[in-house]
């Protein structure tokens, strides 16, 4: 039985390890969910479309996976949130923080 206070719950554990919490109100599981210092990858299951946008919305982590244990490709960014850090890896959204934006506004030339 696993409850969100454990250790294995509230830190970044990258090994074959996954704790499981039973819950029955999606706004408690995303509260609990939430409450960690860390935030870089987070996995639900759900069938209800609005649901799946209003959980994947509220969860404070970088990369979320939805009816899948695997997300990563080479189109996708990686990257966290809270401690698990800023800014993102991979894909054309890790070139961003290469790149100078620059904004043209020309009127009739």
């Amino acid at each position: 039985e696993i409850s969100s206070i454990m250790a294995v719950a509230q830190e970044e554990t990258f090994g074959p390890l996954a704790p499981i919490i039973r819950f029955h109100d999606a706004d408690q599981v995303v509260c609990e969910a939430n409450d960690t210092i860390y935030g870089l990858a987070a996995y639900f299951h759900a069938s209800n479309l609005r649901r799946v946008w209003r959980v994947a919305e509220a969860l404070e982590y970088g990369m979320i996976g939805i009816n899948t244990g695997r997300m990563s490709s080479d189109a996708a960014p990686f990257g966290g949130m809270k401690q698990s850090g800023i800014g993102r890896e991979g894909s054309r959204h890790g070139l961003e923080d290469y790149l100078e934006m620059k904004y043209l506004c020309m009127g009739g030339i």
